[in-house]
Order: structure tokens, then sequence, then C-alpha cells
């Protein structure tokens, strides 16, 4: 299975410390999956001026090349401004509509305070919903305290990203199932 690990902000340290601890704990836990960690910040992204996501080159063809081939993403992203940030809306608005079909997404939300803690169900959920992804149901939100000097403190914060992680491929493993009993179907 093909799992991309996106960090979604361009600076700070406390989302790449998530994203960071996640891609490591996938990689341990299920050696036989492909797992890509791609962090914003070290790409330089076009901005989205309505292409089809095959016609980019460089960093920015790489970046959504992978995630089209994900079958299951991982989204770690701050909150900025109560709402999603640019860096990864951008490329979100890269990908066609349809473009995280059959993929698996969760997320993993990192914000200054608990009041932020809405942002996902408000901002990220329809996003993944309108690019037609398999949106799963819980996330974590860490705050600001919970992450100190690009180290994740709190025990708890990675019992939830872990917990989070085996819901996230048990929904793609039983999403991959019912494609392939609907593919068999078809009967060529």
């Amino acid at each position: 299975m093909k799992i991309v690990v996106l960090s979604g902000s361009v600076a700070g340290t406390k989302t790449r410390a998530v994203a960071g601890y996640t891609a490591g704990h996938l990689t341990e836990t299920y050696p036989d999956h492909e797992i890509s960690l791609l962090d914003l910040a070290e790409f330089d992204i076009d901005f989205s001026d309505g292409r089809n996501y095959l016609d980019y080159t460089g960093d920015t063809g790489t970046v959504v090349r992978a995630i089209m081939a994900a079958e299951v993403l991982i989204v770690a992203s701050p909150v900025y401004q109560a709402s999603i940030p640019g860096a990864l809306k951008n490329v979100l608005d890269l990908l066609p509509a349809d473009g995280l079909t059959d993929t698996v997404v969760s997320m993993i939300v990192t914000a200054g305070s608990v009041r932020h803690s809405t942002i996902p169900e408000t901002h990220f959920k329809p996003i993944f919903a309108y690019l037609k992804a398999h949106v799963v149901a819980n996330y974590v939100f860490i705050e600001e305290k919970d992450i100190h000097r690009g180290e994740i403190i709190d025990d708890d914060v990675y019992l939830r990203i872990e917990r989070l992680v085996d819901d996230t491929l048990t929904l793609a493993e039983v999403h991959a199932e019912v494609r392939a009993r609907k593919d068999a179907a078809y009967g060529f």
C-alpha cells in the first residue's frame, strides 16, 4: 500500500515533528508498505493556475504525483488564522476535483490553542470530501503545549497518533476489499 505523510506547512517545527513521528511509526509498524514523508518546507511548489496536474514539473509535479498515487494520505497541518495554511491549500488546489478518489485521508492538526479544535471539521474535511476522499472520522488535535523544541512531550499524543494510524490503515484495507469485490463483479 502506498502511504504518504504530508507535512502541510513551510515554516515551524511542530507540524514537522508530528509528521516525522507519524512516518517513523508507520515505517516501524507497517514495514511492508511504501511510506513517503513529504515536507512542504523542502519543496518549491508552483502556485495553482488551473493546469492539469500532469503538466506540472519539478517539485510541484513530484508532490502532486505522489499524492495522486497514494492509497493513504495522512496530512499533518498547523492551523493559521483559524484556517488551513495557504501552502497546503495551494497543494490541494493543484489536484483535480476527484483527485483523492479511493484515497483514505486522515488528519493530525497542531494549533496554538484548543479554540481551534473545530478547524479540522469546518475547513479540512469539506475540502477532502470535495476531492472525493474517504475521510477518517476521527483526527488528532495537538495543542502547542504538547510540543516543545520540536519534540512531542505528551505521551498521550503518541498514543493518539498511533491509534489514528491504525484506524486509517484499517479503513484503507476495508475500502480496498470492497473495491476488489466490486471490480470482480464485472467479470472482465
